[in-house]
């Protein structure tokens, strides 16, 4: 029997990188899954790769800072799939800028998507899952959060995967009593689409390489890298642990 077998997950950001990562691979273990993201078409597409049938993927566009967002995710997973047992709580945004430049408007992009989305995803998924006796939230914070990078000025941002961080220690303890655990892992530079965000595919090519030497193992990290380090601790190989944070990194913080 597959790991994640029968299992219903939901994955935010899955529509990309590390998320769509994720979802291929439970999806292969096993599990039913439902994807969100900001972008239909996108979503359309990955859930496609996801599962070329169609029976094991269900996917809702949104904007995970509106809270109603999250409802209706763990809404498709109940009517599609009968529930939700597992919450790839994902969804993020990055951008670096300087601290004295950072903008009302930009803090709250910040603030809204990774720490308001992941806070009420969170909820919404811990109530369905205390409707079926239990289950996992892995959350994606960030190394940046660990330690600040002055390569990549990013105050806002790094403060709001702090506030995941603290978020992951809080829940641990408040949803033992639910049989429902959290995790974090805090990835380094990982190679997803996210850099075509604020720099052109040229500007991309140039700078991602010069980031291989910045992790001690010598190389960026992939979206398989950091897939199997969510997808243990989403996993009942991983029953025992809750409230960690798991830096993900190359060795970064080895040194740190």
């Amino acid at each position: 029997m597959s790991r994640f077998s029968l299992k219903v997950a939901i994955v935010t950001g899955g529509g990309s990188g590390i998320g769509k990562e994720v979802a291929i691979r439970l999806v292969q273990e096993g599990a039913n899954v439902v994807i969100g993201g900001r972008d239909e078409n996108k979503l359309q597409k990955a859930a496609h790769e996801i599962d070329p049938t169609g029976a094991k993927v269900r996917y809702f566009a949104g904007d995970i800072a509106e809270p109603e967002t999250a409802k209706n995710l763990v809404k498709v997973a109940s009517e599609a799939f009968g529930g939700v047992d597992i919450l790839i709580n994902n969804a993020g945004v990055f951008n670096p800028k300087s601290f004295l430049d950072i903008t009302e408007i930009e803090y709250d992009w910040f603030l809204d998507t990774i720490l308001k989305g992941k806070f009420f995803m969170a909820q919404a998924a811990a109530k369905a899952m205390q409707q079926r006796g239990g289950g996992a939230i892995v959350q994606t914070g960030s190394l940046w959060a660990l330690q600040a990078v002055k390569a990549t000025p990013s105050s806002a941002y790094s403060a709001a995967n702090a506030g995941v961080h603290a978020l992951t220690h809080n829940l641990a303890i408040e949803l033992a009593e639910s049989n429902i655990r959290i995790n974090t892992v805090a990835p380094g530079v990982v190679e997803t689409p996210v850099y075509n965000t604020f720099m052109s595919e040229d500007q991309v090519k140039e700078a991602l390489p010069t980031f291989n030497s910045f992790h001690p193992l010598g190389r960026n990290g992939q979206p398989a890298d950091i897939a199997e380090a969510i997808l243990f601790l989403a996993s009942s190989n991983a029953s025992w642990i809750t409230g960690t944070i798991l830096p993900v990194d190359g060795g970064v913080m080895a040194g740190h």
